[in-house]
């Protein structure tokens, strides 16, 4: 069990946590949430040990290991499997001492934590982790300097996963993953046997995965039973009662204080004045409960525009002279609403900027309204911000005819009050300089939004906002997002990118979600076939390598063979001496020596078969691994 024991934590003046006092159970799974900055990080920071409270304890049992989500993206020329293999040190040691060890006992003790750790299937595991997450086999044996930073901290958090702490702390694990490997982690993370504590803003991850919500606000920490949408409402039944709480006493103090201005001077009713007074300067004043901020943001209203606005036939588009997608057949009408599924790395990105004319098509015809007006997001897009402006200097920009009035308007419209607006972009949020994107790709009153994973560093209810704002526009929606929460309140359409090819895919996300966790299993299942096929030349070679590592443990086991051997004899002639009746003739103690004799030989013929049998078993399990 996990116990937060009147923990408290203060950066200077502020408290992020004040007296808090938590009990998690082993094997339970927790969602953490919290407005951003509340110090949801700083919390896992301090069960990690990293940073010190200011006051309190977390206790935990001593033979826990904990795990959390890395700050850094694994580097170097180690393959992704062998940096994956590599995170569990002990399994390494392990495995480097099973080679080098000569003791019997040792080797024996080595081989039985081994097995515990389930050695022999930890290259299986790994891999499966990392097809999970969006590595195919090839991918897995290049090295990590190869790949993008966003695509290493995938392999930190596979890492991670492999290693299968008692306690699996995750922050925002979704962030750097498409909708094909969230579906696989929320898949993973429902089985996992351990404790977990995510910290996530993806609405459905916590509905799915986790039995009670963890909710930090000011300062205080309150545990909800269920997932994320019992939360939601068992929140805000308590911000009702709580509203009723405050009202019943500020009648209450009124009715108190209206008794005693009238009677505290009249000699007749002065005592009862005087308590009644002591009892108004009793009441406690309840707890406010803060209720979320209402976010809300809005997509201005388009022109209507004859359908349909964009056509693609049978186009060609890619970087190079060799395209990324083939013969694309699609049309875009006023209404559609349609998600972009696929793998990362298949051409989703590629689609979205053919689409938005950031690409030309290298072959086929694209067809759009002379009046066609497109609103394109993409998280990268921060980059592009100056840093130095603020939201109002960089919409002014972009609409320099309106006035000051207009622009403050349309920033509102994206939740920025008049002194965000003034702020400067450098020290905004990432939610916030989301919503800057979303208020400038909206200047223009666009048709069509294309929108590549928007919901990056948006929290929950910024989200739910984006949710609302979709439904409400009056244009056309093609959205990328691994949010699926967002995807299922908002597309009835679907196009997969896959093998260079787009496709409809006619079915729901569930459906999509059944079908990709249904190819993932069959990939492993193919995957070891595979190998058993093309390793068995592979498999000849080494085997008598196999032997050789094997010779120590097979010696020790003769030799644990030998002394079984020659007390089970002792044991014996012990026994025939002990038959023969002349023994007991007389006064000898013959016999008595015969038996002590006896009795530690037996002791010592079972210490050697206990011996013997791990031995044994340690060589059947090295010669099958």
């Amino acid at each position: 069990m996990l116990h937060l024991k009147n923990l408290s934590y203060r950066v200077g003046e502020r408290v992020l946590l004040d007296n808090v006092n938590i009990s998690i159970p082993a094997g339970h799974k927790v969602g953490f949430v919290g407005q951003n900055g509340t110090g949801k990080t700083t919390l896992l920071k301090l069960i990690m040990r990293q940073i010190s409270p200011s006051g309190g304890d977390i206790i935990y049992p001593q033979k826990w290991e904990l795990g959390m989500t890395a700050q850094n993206a694994p580097e170097g020329r180690l393959s992704l499997r062998d940096t994956v293999l590599t995170a569990n040190k002990e399994l390494t040691k392990l495995k480097n001492d099973a080679e080098d060890v000569s003791n019997p006992e040792h080797l024996a003790q080595v081989h039985d934590r081994l097995r515990d750790l389930e050695a022999h299937s930890a290259e299986a595991r790994a891999a499966k982790i990392l097809v999970g997450l969006g590595f195919d086999d090839a991918a897995q044996h290049r090295p990590c300097d190869e790949f993008s930073g966003g695509w290493r901290m995938r392999i930190a958090l596979a890492s991670l996963l492999f290693i299968k702490p008692d306690l699996l702390l995750l922050d925002e694990p979704t962030n750097h993953l498409d909708l094909e490997a969230t579906l696989w982690l929320e898949d993973f993370l429902k089985h996992y046997r351990g404790t977990l504590i995510v910290v996530s803003h993806d609405r459905h991850l916590l509905n799915l995965v986790v039995q009670e919500i963890l909710h930090l606000e000011r300062s205080k920490l309150t545990l909800y039973s269920g997932g994320y949408d019992k939360f939601e409402n068992a929140r805000h039944m308590r911000l009702e009662q709580n509203i009723k709480q405050q009202k019943k006493q500020e009648n209450e103090r009124a009715h108190i204080q209206n008794f005693v201005d009238r009677f505290r001077y009249k000699a007749s009713k002065a005592k009862q004045a005087q308590s009644r007074l002591k009892k108004l300067q009793r009441l406690q004043p309840i707890a406010y409960l803060q209720a979320d901020q209402n976010r809300e943001f809005v997509f201005p209203k388009p022109a209507r525009l004859s359908p349909p606005l964009l056509t693609l036939e049978n186009v060609n588009v890619g970087y190079t002279a060799e395209p990324v997608l083939r013969d694309i057949n699609v049309r875009i009408d006023n209404d559609d609403r349609i998600a972009i599924l696929g793998a990362n790395g298949n051409g989703k990105s590629t689609l979205i900027k053919l689409l938005a004319g950031r690409l030309k098509p290298t072959a086929g015809k694209k067809t759009k309204s002379s009046k066609l007006r497109i609103g394109y997001f993409a998280q990268h897009q921060t980059d592009e911000l100056n840093l130095k402006g603020t939201p109002i200097s960089e919409i002014a920009r972009n609409r320099p005819r309106d006035t000051e009035t207009q622009l403050r308007s349309h920033l509102g419209r994206f939740g920025f009050s008049q002194e965000r607006a003034e702020t400067q972009i450098a020290v905004l949020s990432g939610g916030e300089k989301a919503r800057l994107l979303f208020a400038l790709m909206s200047c223009n009153k666009p048709h069509i939004l294309l929108l590549d994973e928007p919901t990056n560093h948006l929290d929950v209810d910024y989200r739910q906002a984006l949710i609302q704002a979709i439904n409400c526009f009056e244009g056309a929606v093609i959205i990328v997002s691994h949010d699926s929460h967002v995807i299922e309140l908002t597309v009835d359409q679907f196009w997969i990118v896959q093998d260079g090819a787009v496709n409809s895919f006619n079915g729901e996300l569930k459906d999509y979600r059944e079908l990709l966790l249904s190819r993932q299993s069959n990939k492993i299942s193919s995957k070891k076939s595979d190998r058993s096929r093309h390793n068995r030349k592979k498999q000849r070679r080494t085997a008598a390598s196999m032997r050789a590592n094997l010779a120590p443990l097979k010696k020790a086991l003769a030799h644990a063979e030998n002394i079984v051997e020659t007390l089970d004899s002792e044991k014996k002639k012990l026994q025939e001496s002990m038959a023969d009746p002349a023994l007991y003739d007389g006064a000898s103690d013959r016999s008595v020596q015969l038996q002590k004799q006896l009795g530690r030989i037996e002791k010592e013929l079972e210490k050697a078969e206990k011996t013997w049998m791990k031995l044994q078993e340690d060589l059947d399990l090295q010669g099958n691994g």
